[in-house]
């Protein structure tokens, strides 16, 4: 088959959206499809193809809210006139899916859509925007939910759609079946002896660096024990859009949310972080001798080694759909703390691998955590070491048999091919579908 994978952003760039259609594209080319995926310029990237697929790089920016900018009827006659059996676009409010809206009924192809959380469900700027969509989605031949209960599937679900399935998203073979490299911690500074801590994630303010740094300082320890949190994130790659991008981004901003949290975000925001991140890892380090903070930028194979060779994962992330980062770490064989975001909860009963840490939902759909019950979890957790082991044996059992990204590539070409109404449709992974 031909198939074209659309996507916002797509490798060199990291985040959850970008790492899917990765594994997916390069999968199904494994499986002798040939794919290319659709997205936006970026000026760090120098290649067309990676691993078998082909990139089609777009000069974009904006969605139906902010306004879109650019090659917009290029990228809609590629879309058109391509000849693709199949196309997937990952993720709503954001141009590869938005400005396919006028053109649906011109592409021949099936259009098979992942809603991917709509993160701006709750926002008053995006109110038209899920007015419009029922009409959109309803011109889609497939949707794949990666929950089973979330706002996207819910919203399918009271327009009486039927063609959907839940594909659960996973973690790379040939990424965690490998050897623990003993010398990580020796490496990098780390006692043998200490507990560590890490969570991952881009450095946007809305990843719980701040909040896990602040339970990790009122983290409690007895005469004889020492914790190391490790903090990884990477900064956002921007898209090669110069002046015009960041106007239209701040535009955006303003739309959502409002102008006075634009003027706190940049009083407040530098690269490579939070100031208040920064200087609550410099306070915790130079004031509490038993606790060890480490902001990090680790590439891929020392990350993964990271996952394998951590005492517990600690997610306190405000916005997630289905964060990638917990089947990570139940591939690398270790537990995980999370608060109630996205599908976290279901990740944990999926897996085996989680605990969850009481959390509460904003009027807006971000989750916030009291950081004393965090540090409460943390603690907790650090002492029963036999219960950490049990749960990262679980989830490393359940990830080879389950969610490792060459199974779920077959049920995505199932879908991709419209094998799917007697199976897909009817079971999702972990429940009812329809």
């Amino acid at each position: 088959m031909r198939l074209l994978f659309c996507c916002q952003f797509y490798a060199p760039s990291v985040g959850g959206v970008q790492e899917v259609m990765r594994e997916l594209a390069e999968h199904l080319t494994l499986k002798g499809h040939q794919v290319t995926v659709a997205t936006s310029q970026l000026q760090d990237r120098d290649f067309q193809s990676l691993n078998g697929v082909m990139i089609e790089s777009f000069n974009v920016s904006g969605n139906r809210v902010s306004g879109m900018t650019g090659e917009v009827s290029r990228y809609q006659q590629y879309v058109i006139d391509g000849g693709f059996d199949a196309v997937m676009v990952m993720a709503a409010q954001q141009w590869t899916f938005d400005a396919l809206w006028p053109i649906l009924d011109r592409i021949e192809s099936r259009k098979v859509f992942i809603p991917c959380g709509y993160s701006g469900f709750y926002e008053p700027a995006y109110a038209g925007y899920f007015e419009q969509l029922p009409a959109i989605l309803s011109q889609l031949d497939h949707l794949v939910f990666h929950s089973t209960d979330y706002r996207d599937i819910n919203f399918s679900r009271r327009l009486g759609l039927k063609n959907f399935s839940v594909i659960p998203v996973g973690a790379s073979r040939s990424a965690f079946d490998v050897e623990p490299d003993l010398t990580f911690r020796s490496a990098h500074g780390i006692p043998q002896q200490s507990f560590v801590f890490f969570t991952v994630g881009t450095f946007t303010g809305l990843k719980g660096h701040l909040e896990l740094a602040r339970a990790f300082s009122l983290l409690k320890l007895k005469k004889n024990e020492h914790a190391t949190l490790i903090l990884n994130g990477n900064q956002v790659k921007a898209p090669a859009h110069g002046a015009s991008g960041i106007y239209r981004k701040i535009v955006h901003l303003i739309k959502v949310q409002g102008f006075s949290y634009l003027i706190k975000k940049a009083f407040r925001t530098v690269w490579p972080g939070d100031k208040d991140l920064l200087r609550m890892v410099d306070r915790i380090n130079r004031t509490q001798a038993q606790k060890t903070v480490l902001v990090t930028d680790f590439p891929r194979k020392d990350l993964t080694q990271l996952f394998m060779t951590a005492d517990l994962f600690v997610f306190a992330s405000k916005i997630e759909y289905s964060p990638l980062v917990l089947f990570e770490t139940a591939a690398a064989g270790t537990p995980f703390l999370s608060v109630g975001v996205g599908n976290a909860a279901e990740i944990a009963q999926w897996t085996g691998a989680g605990v969850m840490c009481p959390s509460t939902v904003d009027g807006k759909g971000y989750t916030q955590v009291n950081e004393e019950d965090l540090a409460a979890a943390m603690a907790e957790l650090m002492r029963a070491p036999e219960y950490l082991k049990t749960l990262g044996r679980a989830g490393r059992k359940n990830w080879s048999e389950k969610f490792n990204w060459e199974k779920i590539a077959g049920q995505y070409e199932q879908v991709l091919m419209g094998q799917t109404a007697t199976q897909q449709e009817r079971a999702t992974f972990a429940g009812s579908s329809a």
